[in-house]
């Protein structure tokens, strides 16, 4: 069994926002450390992993790149199905993409478990001279929708890290949480219908499947 096998949980985590705004670079910055100039549109989804340790627990999380352009979205949106966490992405330097923000919020609501962890991402900060989305604005709109928020620069790597360890922190705390409370009402009845954010931990004596997600 591989190393890259050994795991604790396995979280899906899905990306998106407008064609353009970097969320392909995001993934590729975060799973690989790379960055492609030529990055050309997503086409359908496509997803990596990478695992980190929280609290002594190894994270494996698998990241899902959606396709950005209109005549995707019905065939993206059976992806937010299994979901954790999402990273909704915007472009700091491209106002359009900001306002489609409530759009992707909506399809994310209607699609999306109802207790996924959102985090609002404001992408391509190095663009500072073509800044056409005030920070405060963005923070307050996260704040009053219920997400997190911070700006990244896949291109020189800004936050980019912080931002996946912040999202996957945050829904491990949320799952460990849970799994205390099942554990202190075992005797009661299972789980309510709403609570599909649950990843039991996995049993570390078997080899795990790298393919499938949730």
């Amino acid at each position: 069994m591989s190393k890259d096998d050994e795991y604790d949980y396995l979280f899906k985590v899905v990306l998106i926002g407008d064609s353009g705004v970097g969320k392909s670079n995001l993934l590729g910055r975060f799973t690989r450390n790379e960055f492609n100039l030529e990055s050309k549109s997503t086409i359908g989804v496509e997803f990596a992993t990478r695992s980190i340790n929280v609290d002594g627990k190894v994270i494996k999380a698998q990241i899902w790149d959606t396709a950005g352009q209109e005549r995707y979205r019905a065939i993206t949106s059976a992806y937010y199905r299994g979901a954790v966490g999402a990273l909704l992405v915007y472009d700091i330097a491209k106002q359009q993409t900001y306002e489609n923000v409530n759009r992707w919020l909506k399809e994310l609501r209607d699609h999306a478990d109802t207790n996924i962890v959102i985090m609002l991402v404001g992408n391509k900060s190095d663009l500072k001279y073509a800044r056409a989305v005030p920070t405060e604005e963005a923070k307050q709109f996260a704040t009053e929708n219920g997400l997190s928020f911070i700006e990244t620069s896949a291109l020189d790597a800004t936050n980019v890290e912080l931002a996946f360890q912040k999202i996957l922190t945050e829904i491990y705390r949320i799952v460990s949480n849970k799994a205390l409370e099942s554990e202190n009402n075992e005797r009661g009845a299972g789980p309510g219908a709403g609570q599909t954010i649950t990843v039991a931990p996995t049993d570390t004596n078997a080899p795990k499947k790298a393919g499938g997600c949730c």
